[in-house]
């Protein structure tokens, strides 16, 4: 039995675990990393990586079919799928060397490729090694959500953890779950030449402004996707789904994607004092635990499940713990995409949330993307930029559904974070011609009717006729 006393020990290498690691190894502290999976979690083998990787290759595919308007003439694209695969694995051995045991243990870092439990309230035991610290920081992840559905758990059904390792183009791809990631996955395998059905319990992208979600979803029954809102499921056999209406739905390959649910199953969390439910590790709003000495971060405390929030939240425990910063996690500035195309992104409060906080003391602001120069030249008019701001112009929130709308949230991003009024974004200078010029038509939209209103032409008429300065 080996000891270890590190002034860190991070349980979890996805990325709050990997950025916590990083940043007290880099800060001169002992670090001790567990991880009994794959380096990287979720986002490099599972989730992001792989998932915008086939994204890539299937909006190559939807070029080839779009050329019309342009004067090309559109092709139905010969996809080889194990050779999107291939690009697929390719990108994430790209990327591995960052998040790899190699990187970490050359940055100070003991890596422990193990599982990880609770001894006592400070102590782990990982394989023949005892470790005990002051700082102990959860960052286990999550994993698929599987819903029960009679017969589900017996029938070959697919994840985003196993639907990257499949080589063959699914005749008939039967998705359930329409939240970002059936809707995007029903996408990319629609355009790379699959049939796809996605089977929803509720309304599609239930977490957005409605309004654009819809831009969004009319985009992908264009494409073909047969779009089953509101559908209750009786049950699997196999491939085939059942429906309550007494409808059966054959498919050759089955994706799951209801959600994630997070990791804390063999932590032994009780032994340390770490309270917990179903819903994740409870923590306050500097991610401390019911145990002064452990923090829970990312997935696994069921607050966000974004890799940019993990990187976040492992960036407030480096204050907090570490420098003894106050750092409290800012539910306001939390940004989201979905990546569909158009793309889908949000920070902030949606009008809905803007609505029930403030009643009527707000102001909905919109600029379509068929007023913008660029979106026209592109022939990529479907979308719309949707701001809320409150009677003195706070940004409350934005929606934007457009291509690339993961980048044009950016400003807005960086609006809500510093807690800029809209006039910041309605006096900015974009080039011209380009799409991010929506922010600024929409932020300036908020002045319009007070700078083209009868009072200030009746100001302007006054003004012009006193003589010229």
């Amino acid at each position: 039995m080996t000891l270890f006393t590190p002034d860190v020990c991070v349980v979890g290498a996805g990325s709050a675990g990997l950025v916590a690691a990083a940043g007290a190894a880099q800060l001169g502290l002992d670090v001790v990393l567990i991880e009994r999976a794959e380096m990287g979690g979720d986002c490099l083998n599972w989730g992001c990586v792989p998932s915008k990787a086939m994204i890539a290759a299937a909006r190559m595919a939807q070029a080839q079919r779009d050329g019309g308007p342009f004067g090309i003439a559109p092709v139905e694209p010969a996809v080889d799928f194990g050779r999107v695969m291939d690009h697929v694995a390719e990108v994430i051995a790209a990327i591995a060397p960052n998040d790899s045991v190699e990187r970490f243990e050359k940055l100070g870092v003991r890596v422990l490729k193990e599982d990880a439990r609770f001894v006592a309230r400070n102590e782990l035991q990982a394989g023949e090694h005892r470790i005990s610290s002051r700082r102990i920081v959860l960052a286990t992840g999550s994993r698929p959500a599987v819903p029960p559905i009679p017969g589900l758990a017996d029938a070959p059904y697919l994840t985003n953890e196993t639907v990257f390792a499949n080589r063959t183009l699914p005749r008939h791809l039967i998705v359930i779950g329409g939240g970002p990631i059936g809707l995007e996955l029903a996408q990319a395998h629609r355009r790379l030449g699959a049939k796809v059905t996605v089977l929803e319990a509720a309304d599609f992208l239930a977490k957005d402004d409605p309004e654009l979600a819809a831009i969004v979803v009319a985009r992908l029954a264009r494409e073909g996707i047969d779009l089953r809102p509101h559908t209750k499921i009786a049950r699997v056999e196999g491939t085939a789904v059942f429906l309550e209406s007494g409808e059966r739905i054959e498919g050759s390959h089955l994706l799951v994607a209801t959600g994630r649910t997070p990791t804390v199953d063999g932590l032994d969390l009780d032994k340390a004092g770490v309270a917990h439910t179903s819903k994740g590790i409870t923590v306050d709003a500097s991610l401390k635990t019911s145990n002064r000495n452990v923090w829970a971060i990312g997935d696994c405390n069921g607050l966000y499940a974004f890799t940019h929030m993990a990187g976040y939240e492992a960036s407030l425990f480096i204050r907090s713990a570490l420098f003894r910063v106050p750092a409290r996690l800012d539910a306001s500035i939390v940004p989201w995409t979905t990546y569909t195309d158009p793309e889908l992104a949000q920070v902030g409060m949606t009008e809905r949330q803007a609505r029930e906080k403030h009643g009527d003391a707000i102001k909905v602001l919109h600029w379509k993307l068929s007023d913008n120069d660029r979106a026209q030249t592109e022939r990529a008019t479907e979308g719309m930029v949707k701001a809320i701001t409150d009677r003195r112009g706070r940004i409350l929130g934005a929606t934007i559904a457009a291509p690339q709308a993961g980048e044009l949230i950016q400003p807005w991003c960086l609006a809500i974070s510093k807690r800029l009024a809209i006039s910041a974004l309605a006096s900015f200078v974009p080039p011209y011609p380009t799409l991010g010029e929506t922010t600024k038509r929409a932020a300036g939209s908020y002045y319009t009717e007070a700078l083209f209103g009868p009072r200030t032409r009746w100001l302007v008429r006054l003004l012009s006729r006193l003589p010229v300065w």
